[in-house]
């Protein structure tokens, strides 16, 4: 009898610590970070992690990590889908990236790549000057940035880019890419560079910044919706369209580029935009439809290609 009450307790105690065990090592839904946490904490809002990196591996599938104060809380690979919230108020999430891309956003070893779901919503990504890319894309499904400011990447030269959507494989995926109310400045590659070798890719981009960078929308592929939006004072051109991509662009105030639109051989549509001061106005050899309502004036030459329908 005795040994069977052993036996009994044993077994009791050996469940009791398979349990607990387990909830030790749950994911949460919801986890937290902050300046004066500690990544050895669960990352409960009471015991918040100090880095990303640190929150993310104990954060479900489909889960949030939020700050909770301001803080500088690292870089971060990205593999499932998952929200990073800097917040407002109280909050201010900033990464600093010296000599690195401050997010990646790879899903390719996850067991269910080009799948995931990602949103960045109220961060600081600098890049200190040496910084190679401020958010990279490799593999998922869809990328959200919104409320953002990625700026000063300067360490990969022209691939310094302040976003870098390159998916590496396709299939039958189209990957998404929604930017808005961000701004992307002070880059020595593009603002926003939406790139596609081997896959089908809708990207839209609404009440930004791009400003200061060699290009400020780069788009080799692909189609690109902008609107809203502010492209100046980047070296190169404010908008790039190569290789057959098609961009829409509406009501965006385009000053001071080298060239404000440089369409090679591909398509651009664009309605009730301003284009001033700009080195050359429209640019390039590829096709512009205007709905007619565009302000192109005031450059060394407004550039308008013969290809344009409607002029200004």
């Amino acid at each position: 009898m005795t040994k069977v009450r052993f036996s009994l307790k044993a077994l009791t105690l050996a469940v009791f610590m398979l349990a607990f065990s387990a909830l030790a090592h749950a994911q949460a839904t919801r986890t937290w970070v902050s300046g004066v946490g500690d990544d050895v904490n669960p990352c409960s809002r009471t015991a918040p992690c100090k880095t990303f990196a640190g929150a993310i591996s104990k954060t479900a599938d489909k889960g949030e990590i939020d700050a909770l104060d301001p803080g500088g809380f690292g870089t971060v690979t990205i593999t499932k889908s998952i929200t990073l919230d800097g917040t407002t108020g109280a909050g201010f999430g900033s990464i600093l990236a010296a000599g690195t891309n401050g997010v990646n956003v790879n899903d390719s070893a996850s067991g269910a790549a080009n799948t995931h779901i990602v949103h960045l919503r109220n961060l600081s990504i600098d890049g200190a000057g040496t910084g190679l890319r401020g958010i990279n894309f490799t593999s998922a499904r869809q990328l959200y940035v919104e409320n953002c400011i990625v700026f000063n990447f300067k360490g990969n030269g022209a691939s310094s880019n302040g976003i870098d959507f390159n998916p590496t494989t396709g299939g039958a995926v189209t990957f998404n890419l929604n930017v808005k109310d961000s701004i992307f400045q002070d880059n020595a590659g593009d603002g926003i560079r939406v790139n596609t070798a081997s896959a089908t890719i809708n990207a839209s981009v609404d009440n930004c910044v791009l400003s200061g960078n060699t290009n400020g929308l780069n788009v080799p592929g692909g189609t690109v919706n902008i609107s809203r939006s502010v492209l100046d004072n980047n070296s190169a051109n404010g908008i790039t369209v190569t290789n057959g991509a098609f961009v829409n662009a509406s009501s965006n105030q385009i000053t001071s580029n080298g060239t404000g639109i440089n369409n090679a051989a591909s398509n651009v549509r664009i309605s009730d935009n301003n284009v001033y001061r700009n080195g050359t106005g429209l640019g390039g050899g590829g096709t512009y439809v205007s709905f007619g309502n565009n302000h192109v004036f005031g450059n060394t030459s407004d550039g308008i290609t013969p290809g344009l329908q409607n002029p200004k």
